[in-house]
């Protein structure tokens, strides 16, 4: 059964109390927008006697009612602006109900209102409207948390807060957060703002924006652990893909030059501030190019992002000042592990780069091959210390079974990740289309799998027939939006910029802190 508090109770009754007086609580009928509150606020002006027949509808987040005239505020998508209600003006006959009892007594903060009027400016120079009609929209059962202004001593101004600050509240009634957080609404639109940008470079570029199976049969390109599902009809296990990358690659086979798709991908792994189980990459792959290219083009694509969402080069990150413009730093990630560490492990075989991550107290398991033990000592010690966008270049081949062995360096492969405030951003690689080859890495990958590792790649038979028919030189690009998102909204968390983030069950965690609450 519903537990209702007090407030939800009155408000069911002022519902009823609207039934009786015979006024939808719920109208369906159209109601016609014609104007929003930033509009009004950017464009009127009083000597032009502009905005005099307006149509706004938005939340009424407060009001003060004075008599038979009231000051009021309204929240539209764009903002706040206030409303002066008159008694006689939006209740001209003799019947002054709409006023004396609905607007004074059965409305509510939280409440969806439409108003029509003209605009003017207050004595005090603020703009607002004259509301002349005003109608219910659809009636709040809940009342929204309650925000509170006060004024720092220190600086004079006023600061706004609320009870609606719990993170974990947050993130799980994002429709809350939304309404009393209107920081929250930026960042949302400044990640569409990203997102935009990128597709119309890519499109200017003359690349195909396709879709791919976000369900597929053998999970591939990437090293994660999948999730598992079951097709009744065709009675057949199935996986949320962990990447994209297998089905650009046969569509590069196919004869596209360049094709990219925004995916949501899904990895069966621990959560973070910097990770979640369902997240969205933009991966791109284009014919007779190659890592180093698609260097120069991952420093155009970002500076422009940068300067698309903030008019500049530079991003302010929590303490740091990003700059993407380009050229950016460039290191081999010998080069950075040693710079940072001291050690030179390029000649080391596993035993010594065993000894070597324990003289760094990097922890590793018994499952880790040489690939996983130079990663884990790359991203205990290099990673979190480049700040500024980096880029680190050609890996192991073991750490990288899609990438095309080095032209110049034996045993290392063609391979980028962009680092920035400390956490890759992107991943790119000159793509092996060597089908001899990459049978014999997805080989080497059974093994590890063998040895328990559960991030290792399965072998792909239909991608190796792809590629047996014969791929062009290629370039491919993954690049994790939610991480790109964080840093150009300077945002901390994933879940910041995720509208809905994967979170336990709501009675996991009340049970939780029930049980925290009895000790």
């Amino acid at each position: 059964m519903q537990h209702l508090s007090e407030q939800e109770i009155q408000r069911r009754q002022k519902l009823e109390e609207l039934e009786k007086l015979g006024i939808e609580a719920y109208p369906s009928e159209l109601f016609d927008v014609t104007f929003y509150a930033k509009e009004i606020h950017d464009n009127y002006h009083p000597e032009l006697n502009n905005f005099q027949e307006v149509t706004l509808a938005g939340r009424l987040m407060s009001s003060r009612v004075m008599g038979k005239a009231s000051f009021a505020e309204l929240m539209d998508t764009s903002g706040r602006i206030q409303l002066y209600v008159n008694r006689d003006e939006i209740c001209p006959g003799e019947d002054k109900t709409l006023y004396n009892v609905v607007f004074k007594k059965l409305l509510d903060l939280g409440d969806f209102i439409g108003v029509k009027g003209h605009v003017f400016k207050t004595q005090v120079g603020e703009t607002s409207i004259h509301v002349t009609e005003l109608k219910l929209l659809a009636k709040a059962l809940r009342p929204l948390p309650i925000v509170k202004e006060k004024v720092d001593e220190a600086t004079g101004e006023k600061v706004t807060y609320d009870a609606f600050t719990d993170p974990e509240q947050r993130y799980r009634q994002r429709y809350v957060d939304l309404v009393v957080n209107p920081s929250v609404r930026d960042t949302f639109i400044k990640r569409t703002q990203l997102v935009q940008s990128m597709r119309n470079f890519l499109n200017d570029k003359g690349y195909l924006e396709v879709e791919t199976p976000i369900l597929q049969p053998l999970y591939g390109g990437a090293a994660a652990r999948p999730f598992k599902t079951h097709h009744n009809t065709l009675d057949m296990e199935l996986y949320l893909r962990i990447a994209n990358e297998l089905y650009l690659k046969r569509l590069i086979v196919g004869g596209f030059d360049g094709v990219y798709e925004f995916s949501k991908d899904f990895r069966n792994e621990g959560m973070s501030r910097f990770h979640n189980p369902e997240f969205t990459q933009m991966e791109l792959y284009v014919a007779y190019k190659d890592y180093a290219w698609m260097m120069d083009l991952v420093e155009e694509m970002v500076e422009r992002v940068a300067t698309t969402l903030h008019g500049q080069t530079e991003v302010q990150v929590g303490d740091n000042l990003i700059n993407f413009q380009r050229p950016w730093q460039r290191y081999t990630m010998f080069e950075a592990i040693e710079k940072y560490t001291g050690k030179a492990i390029g000649e080391m075989d596993e035993a010594q780069l065993r000894e070597t991550a324990q003289e760094l107290n990097v922890h590793l398991d018994p499952s880790m091959g040489k690939a996983k033990i130079i990663d884990e000592i790359f991203g205990e010690h290099v990673e979190p210390k480049l700040i500024q966008p980096t880029f680190i270049t050609d890996y192991p081949v073991e750490m990288s079974p899609l990438a095309k062995k080095h032209r110049d360096r034996p045993g290392m492969v063609e391979r980028f990740e962009a680092i920035c405030n400390g956490k890759e951003i992107c991943n790119a690689f000159s793509e092996l289309n060597d089908p001899i080859d990459q049978r014999k890495r997805f080989e080497d990958q059974l093994e590890l799998g063998k040895r328990g590792d559960t991030e290792a790649m399965v072998l792909d038979e239909d991608f190796l027939r792809a590629l047996e028919y014969g791929m062009p030189p290629t370039a491919g690009l993954g690049i994790g939006i939610d991480r790109l998102s964080m840093i150009m909204t300077n945002s901390h968390s994933i879940q910041d910029v995720l509208f809905f983030p994967q979170m336990k069950p709501e009675n996991v965690q009340q049970a939780k802190a029930e049980k925290e609450s009895e000790k």
